[in-house]
This record gives C-alpha cells, sequence and structure tokens, in this order.
C-alpha cells in the first residue's frame, strides 16, 4: 500500500515534470525566432541564423549558458512580438575560454531594437563586465525600431548605453570582436567599430551610418548598398572592417582563431577541487519540492541533493532556523549557501516560527555569514524560497527592521559574486534580503515554481480588497458580499499573473528559467565567469548590531 508521504511525492513529481515540459514546449517556440519562413528567407540569402552562428562558434559538444530566452514573451503583441527580444545572448566556451556571445535574430523584425532588446544587450555587457569576459556581437540588425524609438532611443540605460559600454569595455581591458553578418546601420554601426575587431561578410554584410535610401532623400544621391557600404568598400577602400569574409562559416571560423590567442587575465582565486557528484540523486528534488507554495519541506534536502558529495558544514545550526547557511562545494567551487528553511520551527523557548518566514535570529546568522564568506572569498548562492520579514508586534518591539536593515547591508555590500537561485516564493523584502536582480547578483536565474512580487496574490488581493471596500463604505456605497468576493478574484488573478516566472524572465528580472537538474551547472558556469575578475576588498559600511 501506497503511503501519504509517497504518494505526496509522486504528484510533487508529476506536476514539476508538468511544468518543466511547458518551459521546454515554450522555449521551442521561442527558438524558432520569427518563424520558419523567415529562417528559410535567411538561408536563401546565404545566411546562417543568430541560434546557428553561435553553435557553429562555440566548441562542440560544450555548454552554452543563454541568458534570457524568454526575454520579451508574450510582449509587444501589437507589433507580432519580439521572441526572445529579437538577440539572442549567452556565455559560451570559445576554443576553451568562456566568452560572453551577443547574436541580433535577424528573424524578428530584421533584427530591429525593441525596448527589451535595449535592456536585454546591457544585460549581457553587464554580465561580461562583472566578469572580464571577452565579447563577440554577431550584428545583423536593422536598428531601432522605429514605432517605439521614444522608449529604447534616448534614456541612459538606452540604444546609446551600449556603445558607452564599448568604450568602458575596452578601457577595461576586456576583448570585444564584432562580425557584421547582415545589416549595420545608422547608430547601430558604432558598434562593430568601437569593438577593438570587426570582420564583415561579402554579399550580405553591410555597414554604414545612412541607407541608400536616407542618402537619396537627405543629399540625393543614388547609390546602392554594397557600394556605399558593402564588404569591399569597408574593407578595401574606407578600411573601416579588419577582415573581408566570404561566408558565415569562415566569418565565425576567423573568430575563434583571433579569440584562439587571447591572453589571461589575473583570477580571482576562487577555490576548487576535483567536482563530485552529489550522493543523494538530484532527479530527487522534483518529488521533494511540493507542488502547493504553502506546503512546509526540509530545504536541506534540497541542498544534499546541489552539493558534492551531499555534503555541507551548517553555520549556526542551532540558531536563527528559518535560515540555512553552510559551506559546501558546487562542481568542485567552494560556496557560502543561503537557503530559506520552508520547515516550521520550533524554538529553544518553544514559540512556533513559519517556514519561508525571515525572522530577527535568522537575519542576524545570515548577515554574519555573509561577512564570513567575504573574509574567506568564498562566493556566495542564495535559494530563494520566503514570504518575507516577520511582522507583528511582538517583531516589531524586537527590533525585525534593525535586523533586516543589517541582512540587506550585508547583502549590498558584498564583493565576492553572488548568485541567487528563485525555487518558489520570492515575496517583498525577503527578496531584497536574499539578493533578488536589485542587488547586483552575477547570475539570477528561476525555476519553474518561482513566484516574485511584493506579496502573495491572495494577500495581495485581501488588502487592496479591503482598501477599496473601506473607501467605498465610506462614501455610503457598501457593497455586498458577491461583490466583495468579485473584487477579491479580480485583484488575485491580477497578481497571480504578475508573478510567474514567465512574467519575470519576459522582463529580465531574472537571467533564465531552468530546470532544477541544471542548478549545479548554472552555478559553476557563473563562478567559473566570476573567478575571471578580482574581487575588491569587502567593506560592510555602517551596520547595527
Amino acid at each position: 500500500m501506497t503511503s501519504k508521504k509517497e504518494l505526496e511525492k509522486r504528484q510533487n513529481e508529476d506536476t514539476y515534470k508538468l511544468l518543466i515540459s511547458k518551459v521546454n514546449s515554450r522555449l521551442e517556440k521561442i527558438y524558432l525566432g520569427g518563424g520558419e519562413k523567415r529562417i528559410a528567407k535567411q538561408h536563401d540569402k546565404g545566411k546562417l541564423t543568430a541560434r546557428e552562428r553561435i553553435e557553429h562558434l562555440i566548441d562542440e559538444d560544450s555548454n552554452f549558458l543563454e541568458i534570457g530566452a524568454f526575454a520579451g514573451y508574450d510582449m509587444y503583441k501589437e507589433y507580432g512580438g519580439c521572441p526572445a527580444g529579437g538577440v539572442v545572448t549567452g556565455i559560451g566556451y570559445v576554443k576553451g575560454r568562456q566568452c560572453m556571445i551577443v547574436a541580433n535574430d535577424a528573424t524578428v523584425k530584421a533584427g530591429a531594437w525593441f525596448p527589451i532588446t535595449g535592456k536585454k544587450n546591457l544585460r549581457a555587457q553587464e554580465i561580461a563586465i562583472e566578469n572580464r569576459l571577452p565579447t563577440i556581437y554577431l550584428v545583423d540588425s536593422a536598428g531601432v525600431f522605429l514605432p517605439m524609438q521614444d522608449e529604447i532611443f534616448p534614456d541612459k540605460e538606452h540604444f546609446g548605453r551600449m556603445f558607452r559600454n564599448n568604450a568602458r569595455m575596452s578601457a577595461m581591458g576586456i576583448p570585444q570582436i564584432a562580425a557584421i553578418m547582415g545589416s549595420c546601420v545608422a547608430g547601430g554601426a558604432y558598434l562593430p567599430i568601437m569593438s577593438d575587431e570587426a570582420l564583415i561578410v561579402e554579399g550580405t554584410g553591410s555597414i554604414f551610418l545612412a541607407g541608400p535610401y536616407l542618402v537619396k532623400a537627405a543629399i540625393g544621391e543614388d547609390v546602392d548598398k554594397e557600394t556605399l557600404g558593402g564588404a569591399k568598400t569597408q574593407s578595401d577602400i574606407s578600411g573601416v572592417t579588419d577582415y573581408k569574409m566570404p561566408d558565415d562559416k569562415t566569418c565565425l571560423e576567423t573568430i575563434r582563431d583571433l579569440v584562439d590567442k587571447f591572453g589571461k587575465f589575473e583570477n580571482a582565486g576562487f577555490d576548487r577541487v576535483e567536482p563530485k557528484a552529489p550522493k543523494e540523486s538530484p532527479e530527487e528534488i522534483l518529488s521533494i519540492f511540493p507542488n502547493d507554495p504553502a506546503k512546509p519541506y526540509e530545504t536541506k534536502d534540497i541542498i544534499k541533493r546541489i552539493v558534492d558529495e551531499s555534503k555541507f558544514t551548517e553555520y549556526k545550526s542551532g540558531y536563527g532556523k528559518t535560515i540555512t547557511c553552510c559551506y559546501a562545494r558546487i562542481d568542485g567551487w567552494a560556496v557560502g549557501i543561503v537557503a530559506n528553511n520552508r520547515k516550521v520551527i520550533k524554538t529553544e523557548k518553544g514559540e512556533m516560527q513559519f517556514g519561508g518566514v525571515i525572522y530577527s535570529d535568522s537575519a542576524d546568522k545570515a548577515s554574519r555569514f555573509i561577512m564570513n564568506c567575504n573574509q574567506k572569498k568564498i562566493p556566495l548562492v542564495f535559494l530563494h524560497d520566503v514570504t518575507g520579514f516577520m511582522v507583528g508586534t511582538r517583531s516589531e518591539h524586537g527590533g525585525i527592521i534593525k535586523d533586516g536593515a543589517k541582512m540587506v547591508s550585508a547583502v549590498s555590500n558584498s564583493t565576492v559574486p553572488k548568485f541567487s537561485i528563485v525555487m518558489g516564493n520570492s515575496y517583498g523584502a525577503g527578496n531584497y534580503a536574499m539578493c533578488g536582480k536589485a542587488y547586483d547578483p552575477r547570475l539570477i536565474v528561476a525555476w519553474p515554481t518561482a513566484k516574485i512580487a511584493v506579496m502573495g496574490g491572495s494577500q495581495a488581493a485581501k488588502v487592496l480588497t479591503q482598501i477599496q471596500v473601506a473607501s467605498k463604505k465610506a462614501k455610503g456605497e457598501a457593497p455586498s458580499s458577491e461583490d466583495e468576493k468579485a473584487l477579491f478574484e479580480k485583484i488575485k488573478s491580477r497578481y497571480d499573473e504578475q508573478t510567474t516566472p514567465y512574467y519575470a524572465a519576459a522582463r529580465l528580472w531574472v537571467d533564465a528559467i531552468i530546470n532544477p537538474l541544471e542548478t549545479r551547472k548554472v552555478i559553476s558556469m557563473g563562478i567559473e565567469a566570476a573567478n575571471n575578475a578580482p574581487v575588491e576588498k569587502f567593506n560592510v559600511g555602517v551596520i547595527q548590531t
């Protein structure tokens, strides 16, 4: 006879496999970019697609950690959508060297820049800057998407910021190579030429500040694209580009040859030993993690299935139990783990603490642990499943705001690389304290069960319903119980939609939605990238004790 616990595990696993299947199904559609017809047109021109170019560029059978595949998901419907934000970005291995790769997808509105395209490009450059990753741009873009130019062109974090970053990266000694494999026009022409070296493909690549139509309109000159800014013109006459390539594949092989000659940076010195697989099967994460976000579970059981040999050394194990802090190794790398404990806790005083809630003692413990990891130069991994900080009279009298501020300060001033895995809930100030996007994680990824918002849908709906009902009563318009229920459901529905991992990933609040079984790979590749950049000295600033 199947026990209740075993039945729950099977239900959890079935639910999770369905969620993973949904992620993969949506990714398959995203990977088609503008669709099969536009891919065929790209091939008819003798061009590879963005994803095909990346496949030819990176080492065979190596990992490619894609950043922002869900960018723009379910957005810009009035313009036909913008799969993956019209650009493919990620960390790939080229001649054994990790590189940031940015490839325009010309099947999506000719590779034009939507607002989310700009945000995604800047995120790719941010990762490259933080980790001193050589950057390769595979350019094939029509430039700014004109119907939305006011949302992509003029502001600080818009189109122009990318060229500013080109210059800053060059000054930092971060190698940048650009391949002009299609259109490269107007302001976008600066990106490849502000890179260290530029290649151009004959017949398909072109680069100019103004195309033939604008030249005709501006000065009345009739000129074709090739004469104006094709490969021969820009390589043999103007000298703007450095290498003239006969086709896409030769261009990509030449980039590989160039990367092969790069020198090495001084590294950060993060400790790594021979990797060892977890003794507890990672596959069991799918059955352990509950399908109900309110159900408790033992977070240490998740940690055992992520870390090498399922071994970890717990810090202050008997204190502040709603957060688990421990030292371990992931794929050989030494890490410090800060994880929300979703198990209901009974304190030494006989009081009950809710799992997934940060109490004063938990915040104090986590703060001290974060400082210790900085002192020892150990990268930090945050495992989110948090509903926020504890509220109420007792917590306020106990100084929860002070202790919460202490933890937020420690996270903010931490200089070792931080990696955030949003497993389940990530609500309110709990998101901040656990190194949400605003706190500069080197990478932040979500499991399909992730929920990110100021609070849960039911909580938010209750609060907002109470406010609106009180407002109506003050005006002498007391709503019926049916009206209250309808209002609650309307608000909850909107909130529930906005807390999904897809909503977050579409807006780049997280870098990716991953299968939990990829967690070790993501963290390992992230630390390998971070090891390229020495860390600054940790200065804690003002933290009240």
